[in-house]
């Protein structure tokens, strides 16, 4: 991963970042560029309450971050037009512009970014720093609870740890296989038409169903042509190169 120089830093000051995703709110206190610690909180949770008076950057994707204005004397609420990603159209969601500004600024350019949320995303970007584009489908919460849901009679699950066998010989593992086989698929062919267009990119896994993901993905994909980096904080390392490219 590439570090940022210290000249590059402007101040070392501690401060938050926060992202308003559609499950929950992606905390982290950094410096500078550093990460210290990150921590997620339920959206139905009461918001802290700042004393510290530290900078707070937050961006949303489910609604204005106003009730943070009142917190912090120092919020910056961040848009899509703070994010120096060419080509990205209005309806992109900031969360994977800041991830894929970041996976770009700390592993270089051209980037691939895969967010393992509630949705599953694929966001790209070429040498030059612009948008190639992606994909969206549901992620593995969303496609077993939406499994549970609409169906009578199928149960709701919990994934293993390990991959399960693919042919499954009670409901539950047959839930797990069809979901979990069929996503790596998608990935993997996303992965591999990616890297015939830029074959010297990075490919970044990030968000909370990352190291799950992570193991599935390596035990069916052993090869190291489609090796995926984990970084769980891209978000925020968006985040920090924009605070350190301002001087906020």
């Amino acid at each position: 991963m590439r570090q940022f120089s210290s000249s590059s830093i402007v101040s070392e000051q501690p401060w938050f970042g926060l992202m308003l995703g559609n499950s929950r709110r992606h905390w982290a206190k950094l410096a500078g560029t550093t990460v210290l610690e990150a921590w997620d909180q339920e959206n139905t949770e009461q918001p802290p309450t700042f004393t510290d008076n530290l900078p707070l950057l937050v961006a949303s994707v489910v609604s204005e971050p106003t009730e943070y204005g009142a917190t912090s004397p120092q919020v910056r609420a961040l848009t899509l037009a703070d994010v120096p990603l060419k080509e990205m159209y209005s309806t992109l969601g900031i969360d994977r512009a800041l991830a894929v500004f970041g996976g770009g600024t700390c592993y270089g350019w051209p980037i691939l970014v895969i967010d393992a949320g509630t949705a599953l995303t694929l966001t790209g970007a070429d040498a030059h720093q612009r948008l190639v584009g992606g994909a969206i489908l549901p992620g593995l919460g969303l496609q077993q609870s939406s499994l549970a849901q609409r169906t009578a009679t199928l149960p709701t699950i919990e994934f293993s740890q390990n991959l399960p066998q693919r042919w499954a010989t009670d409901t539950p593992e047959a839930i797990q296989s069809g979901i979990i086989y069929t996503l790596l698929a998608g990935m993997h062919d996303f992965i591999k038409a990616w890297q015939t267009e830029y074959p010297n990119s990075a490919v970044i896994l990030t968000g909370g169903d990352r190291t799950r993901l992570h193991r599935y993905f390596t035990k069916q994909f052993p090869d190291r042509k489609t090796h995926l980096l984990v970084d769980p904080h891209l978000i925020f390392r968006g985040m920090a190169a924009l605070k350190t490219e301002h001087g906020w």
